[in-house]
């Protein structure tokens, strides 16, 4: 039996957060790092991956990597710089992520191509170019962790028009299953985080234009997702508590997904 004050235990650990300089990234990557993990974030500007990293640099340790990972030779590049530093990746969050808001008639192509290169294409082809990284970290008892960011928006009909991004996200989900079915084997995980509403800068926003209650009404727990909520989840996903689970979408919405 595991000590049960070390079932959410991720110390030690090598973990690369994607999209980690701002946003549900940083806020996972903060967790990882205040709990004892070794982090690696990126982002395509090299000046805000740098900036976000010697602020959580404060907490624990915490490396930059710059990098566009919207295209496989981006997503490759990536893995050889990471592979340059450790010769293991234990836990792979695939955070980045972009979003293109337009109506139906004037949704442009290259909108959904922008979407769709990161958020689908750029998660599989990095998975494609980290597996030897994560193969290292692989164990029966301790597989090594691949955590997919998801959206409440992939279970149910989002508000705005969000095309390509709900349609990117439910991808990534029905991605998540694949990955995990055929990684079993091999003794990694691949899971989906699913997160709500999240008090982002983009949120921020919205609630200067709509109002803090309008946005709150579908949200069951009446209040808006936060860096430690998504964390939590990050790490249960990475820890011993989470070893038997693959395959899975957990949502973090305060129930907001359980409506239409």
């Amino acid at each position: 039996m595991t000590d049960p004050t070390r079932l959410f235990d991720v110390a030690g650990k090598v973990v690369v957060v994607t999209g980690g300089s701002r946003g549900i990234g940083y806020g996972i990557a903060e967790g990882f790092v205040r709990a004892g993990a070794t982090v690696y974030i990126c982002a395509r500007k090299a000046e805000d991956c740098e900036k976000a990293a010697a602020e959580l640099s404060a907490h624990g340790e915490c490396q930059p990597l710059s990098a566009n990972l919207g295209s496989v030779e981006g997503a490759r590049a990536f893995a050889a710089q990471l592979a340059e530093r450790e010769s293991r990746v234990d836990v792979l969050v695939n955070n980045a992520g972009n979003i293109w808001v337009e109506k139906l008639a004037d949704y442009p192509e290259s909108g959904w191509d922008k979407v769709f290169d990161l958020n689908v294409k750029g998660v599989f082809f990095l998975v494609q170019a980290m597996m030897p990284l994560l193969e290292a970290s692989a164990r029966h008892d301790d597989p090594a962790r691949i955590i997919n960011i998801g959206s409440i928006d992939a279970f149910h009909v989002p508000e705005h028009e969000t095309y390509a991004y709900s349609s990117s996200k439910a991808a990534v989900h029905m991605l998540t299953r694949h990955l995990a079915l055929k990684l079993a084997p091999k003794h990694i995980t691949v899971n989906v985080v699913a997160p709500g509403r999240y008090r982002s800068q983009l949120l921020e926003n919205a609630i200067e234009l709509e109002g803090a209650e309008e946005l709150l009404a579908p949200i069951p727990l009446k209040r808006f997702a936060e860096g430690p909520d998504l964390a939590g989840a990050a790490i249960y996903l990475s820890s011993r508590a989470g070893s038997f689970v693959t395959g899975a979408m957990l949502p973090v919405d305060g129930g907001h997904g359980t409506t239409l």
